[in-house]
């Protein structure tokens, strides 16, 4: 439902009061530090790095800049599609009727940002800890598999709960099940309101308070009864902050508040109990006896299933199973980043195999519908015995970590040298939103305005640098294949394209391009290949804005043969941006602005005496010469791989 025009002024002078009086916390405050700054600089010329790198930095992504703009409205006023999509998977607001939200829609730049900020809704945009308040709430009435370790009983009632919840959230509930943690019942008083009690679980359990206290027609009390009894248990359990969501009333926006507030005080709360207990007891041991480790049913930490991750020695290798080189020697700076599969150091003194065991609690692996399934079966992992079940994972410890984290936490830190690691322990567990996150450190990692600067006039000879790389592209398109992450190709597309001169001669290159055409089921000999497609689009865009930039009227006035070659190699790149643009908006790899395409000035070589060579050995007058050239030859060298590999595209 939309709001008219003098309904929502109406609406924001009610909430400016509110706001005012301090019972409404607003949604867009005011911040001039310099953090938020860089963040709504990136946003502003579509920097994913300086975004991403912002974000995880903690800034407040829906604040605003003292000219009333958030993150979210400079990145859709100017066209930049994958940061818009980055703040959003953040949790960015933009909700209908609401000033900034508003704002937001009507200023977006075009449709396909529009439309992307219309699918994500009030859930998605507004509460970024939602799916883990939600998974911990449905536990309370979660028939199978059974994960309950304890069950409250009070007069006729009966909850069956887990002592782990309890435990984070309640202090009462920490230091009697620490006491005693095999206890299996525990009574409640009776003269309490089974009512109260319910409301109180739920509430330890984040979900919110329920506006009509769970009362119906046939219940035997009353109200105040209900509300006496809330008072015993929030002194009794320790938490008063349970009267906030109670006094919230029937203000949507303040009960969404005090939710919200609620739900990041129990995930911190869940979140200091699981570093405290669950990666504070897990055990290191030789691979060899890692099958031997015994733990008891009735432990500290109430821990059901023990999850075991085996250390790997030797030649690394990606996930993906193909070997990974550790160091690749370039002519030049290549101003990229590393990408690829995660290797361990070498150790320094042989030593046996490592294992790591976490002890951790199946209600919350079954956030994994990988788990999930497993501990729905008939499968010896699901069976309840009174030494816990181990379980062997197939990823690193700590990759295994960064799981359990994400798992129990909603958040957690990918580094790049782990994402690829993740992306396939992601897939494998079946934990979606794990898999987009480590997609998205390494997409946006090396999609940067600085990330992915032009290669035609890097240095040569002796001051040429060895770039290392953990990882490698090769690895990052192969599991975008393999995963099906559009993200990923698309990102693999673009970092070739900008570097296409210091891979298009590789023995790995060309094998990639045979790979992509192979991909193509039935392929007949005129069927363009997905990959070669991709990299033409990006290379066109790696070179276009020099041209647009100068205009091709300043190369025709001057003489010279390298002038007519580079104006008749900037017209066919204008040519081919006006077949790239009308391909683009039927099936291109990611629509861009010209504003998304900012490519650095670049500086002559201090081994050339001021002259500029171009990839083909050839001196040109200037860079723009240079660059047009060079466009041609990357074409060229394209055209003779085709040619090599037998392949029509």
């Amino acid at each position: 439902m939309v709001l008219r025009k003098d309904e929502l002024e109406v609406k924001l002078k009610d909430d400016n009061q509110l706001i005012k009086d301090g019972i409404l916390r607003e949604d867009s405050p005011l911040d001039v530090s310099e953090e938020y700054q860089k963040l709504c600089d990136a946003c502003r010329i579509g920097d994913l790095k300086g975004c991403q790198e912002a974000i995880s930095t903690g800034v407040n992504i829906n604040a605003r800049d003292l000219f009333d703009y958030t993150p979210l409205i400079l990145a859709s006023l100017c066209g930049h599609f994958e940061v818009v999509r980055v703040l959003l998977e953040a949790g960015a607001l933009c909700e209908r009727d609401t000033f900034q939200g508003e704002r937001c829609l009507y200023n977006a730049l075009n449709n396909r940002i529009r439309n992307l900020l219309l699918q994500y809704d009030y859930s998605k945009s507004t509460d970024p800890l939602q799916p883990l308040a939600s998974h911990i709430t449905s536990l309370l009435t979660r028939q199978t598999p059974v994960t309950s370790d304890i069950c409250l009983t009070a007069a006729s009632e009966s909850w069956n709960l887990h002592k782990f919840v309890l435990s984070a959230r309640s202090p009462y509930f920490r230091k009697k099940l620490s006491a005693a943690p095999e206890t299996t019942v525990w009574k409640l008083a009776n003269t309490i309101p089974a009512e109260s009690f319910q409301i109180a679980l739920r509430y330890l359990y984040l979900g919110d308070v329920p506006s009509d206290l769970g009362l119906s027609a046939n219940s035997s009390v009353t109200e105040e009864d209900v509300f006496k009894g809330i008072d015993k248990v929030s002194k009794q359990l320790e938490i008063e902050s349970l009267w906030e969501g109670i006094l919230a009333g029937s203000d949507r926006r303040i009960a969404r508040q005090r939710h919200q507030d609620e739900v990041t005080r129990g995930r911190n709360q869940m979140e200091d109990w699981y570093r405290s207990n669950v990666l504070r007891h897990k055990i290191r041991v030789d691979t060899s006896r890692a099958i031997d480790v015994k733990w008891n049913r009735d432990n500290a930490i109430f821990a059901d299933v023990l999850l075991r991750a085996d250390e790997s020695f030797g030649e690394e290798k990606s996930s993906s199973g193909q070997a990974t080189p550790k160091s690749r020697n370039t002519i030049g700076p290549l101003n990229g980043i590393p990408i690829g599969g995660a290797f361990l150091a070498a150790a320094s003194k042989r030593r046996s195999p490592q294992s790591v065991l976490f002890p951790a609690h199946r209600a919350m692996l079954l956030r994994s519908d990988y788990f999930r399934a497993m501990f729905e079966s008939s499968f010896q992992e699901a069976q309840i015995t009174e030494v816990l079940q181990i379980i062997t994972v197939d990823c690193s410890p700590d990759v295994l970590e960064i799981v359990l984290d994400f798992l129990y936490t909603e958040q957690a830190k990918v580094p790049i040298e782990l994402a690829i690691d993740v992306l396939y322990a992601a897939d494998m567990l079946l934990v979606e939103k794990l898999k987009t996150r480590a997609a998205i450190v390494i997409s946006t990692l090396g999609n940067g305005t600085s990330g992915l600067a032009d290669r035609s006039h890097a240095e040569t000879g002796e001051a040429a640098e060895i770039e290392v790389e953990s990882i490698n592209v090769y690895d990052v398109i192969h599991a975008g294949w393999a995963l099906k992450v559009q993200r990923l190709e698309e990102f693999s597309a673009r970092y070739l394209a900008y570097r296409l001169e210091d891979y298009i001669d590789e023995e790995e290159f060309e094998e990639l391009i045979k790979e992509s055409a192979g991909r193509i089921e039935k392929r007949q000999e005129t069927d363009s290949i997905e990959l070669l497609d991709d990299i033409r689009y990006y290379l066109n865009e790696r070179f276009r804005l020099r041209f647009e930039d100068s205009g091709l009227e300043d190369i025709m006035e001057e003489d010279g043969e390298i002038n007519a070659e580079a104006a008749e190699a900037a017209q066919a790149l204008s040519n081919a941006s006006f077949a790239t643009d009308e391909a683009t908006d039927m099936n291109s790899p990611m629509t861009q602005t010209n504003s998304e395409k900012e490519v650095q000035d670049l500086t002559p070589d201090p081994f050339m005496n001021g002259q500029i060579r171009t990839l083909d050995g050839d001196i040109a007058s200037d860079e723009f010469a240079a660059d047009a050239i060079n466009y041609q030859v990357l074409l060229g060298k394209i055209d003779t791989l085709l040619e090599k590999l037998k392949l029509d595209a």
